[in-house]
């Protein structure tokens, strides 16, 4: 399949601190990626600079900002304003040319069509988390990114909200997303990046993530391969 987004020897420095460098990957339609790593490894810079929220200091992401639906870990929802017309005012501040069929559309895909008037401030962390995602979809982009999207919700949210982003990528939708709870990786990726110190070092299916078994605890994997290669860079 044809990549619908390429990322070619991204790098990315703050000051003194190199945060990515030389990452590159091909994605392709449909597919269910998840970003993994520690603190600091570089997850929310990679996502952020896809999205075209920053620059990177060297390299290139073949998709423009345009193509790219952006759904941060913290929220630019306005809690004082209703569910719709949180949608209708992104639709808006992204040139859509129907607003108004774009909020209708987010509110039959995220089924929030009956909270549509309801103030954010007062939904369920599960719904306000279904608004987030739908803000970074309501210019119908063909890749989602999606920065830890379940990291504050309980298993009943999370379970609703992987169900709803699952639909998306069976639909079409590329969908990127960071994540500490690898769990979330063997139920939901077909793919993982595994990012540390900002680089990348390990692109493929989590069951073939060396030292993974069969059925076995791909978390202990990733912490022992992570080890590994630390120990490598400072032997």
């Amino acid at each position: 399949m044809s990549a619908v987004l390429r990322v070619q020897g991204l790098a990315k420095r703050y000051g003194e601190l190199l945060a990515l460098s030389d990452v590159s990957f091909d994605v392709s339609t449909g597919e269910m990626v998840a970003i993994v790593g520690p603190n600091g490894a570089g997850k929310t810079t990679l996502l952020s600079i896809i999205a075209g929220i920053q620059q990177p200091t060297s390299g290139e992401v073949s998709t423009g900002p345009g193509e790219v639906g952006w759904a941060p870990q913290q929220s630019a929802l306005y809690s004082k304003l209703s569910v719709a017309e949180n949608l209708e005012l992104f639709a808006r501040l992204e040139r859509v040319q129907d607003p108004r069929a774009a909020v209708d559309r987010m509110l039959e895909q995220t089924g929030l069509r009956e909270r549509e008037r309801e103030r954010v401030g007062r939904l369920s962390g599960g719904n306000r988390q279904r608004v987030n995602v739908a803000l970074g979809l309501i210019a119908d982009p063909p890749v989602l990114a999606l920065d830890e999207p379940s990291a504050s919700l309980d298993p009943g949210q999370r379970e609703r909200l992987w169900e709803f982003i699952g639909r998306l990528a069976a639909g079409g939708t590329t969908v990127l997303f960071s994540t500490h709870n690898i769990g979330e990786v063997q139920r939901h990726a077909g793919r993982m990046l595994l990012l540390g110190d900002g680089r990348l070092l390990f692109d493929g299916i989590p069951a073939s993530l060396p030292g993974a078994e069969p059925g076995g605890d791909l978390e202990q994997a990733v912490v022992a391969f992570l080890r590994e290669h630390e120990a490598e860079g400072t032997g």
